[in-house]
């Protein structure tokens, strides 16, 4: 009886809470040049201390990268590998981030994730 009751209690949370991560459309950039990423987030405020966001990509036939996560209390970790290429992560207000990549190359082609 009780797992019952729990299993109801987790459903009708999820029902009510709602966390979305909406990013701006994709974009085609040349070597050499710099693109900005925007994420529009719901749920819950970037500058919650209970919270990181934060970036990954996955490029065609390899596993998913992990680039960076920001905390809500502004403490970073970011990958050192693509410290130099990917390099800001601006919180435009409490619920918008930009990740801004500069002199691109074909090896930096993937599809980018805003994650939580």
């Amino acid at each position: 009886m009780l797992s019952v009751t729990l299993m109801l209690l987790l459903v009708v949370g999820s029902c009510v809470y709602s966390i979305d991560l909406i990013q701006s459309d994709s974009e085609v950039v040349q070597p050499g040049q710099s693109v900005t990423i925007t994420c529009q987030v719901s749920g819950y405020s970037l500058t919650d201390r209970n919270y990181a966001t934060g970036w990954i990509r996955r490029s065609e036939g390899k596993a998913l990268e992990w680039i960076l996560h920001r905390w809500g209390n502004g403490d970073v970790a970011q990958n050192n590998a693509l410290k130099n290429k990917l390099l800001r992560h601006t919180y435009t207000s409490n619920s918008s981030v930009t990740l801004t990549g500069v002199n691109l190359q074909p090896e930096d082609t993937a599809v980018y994730y805003c994650v939580r």
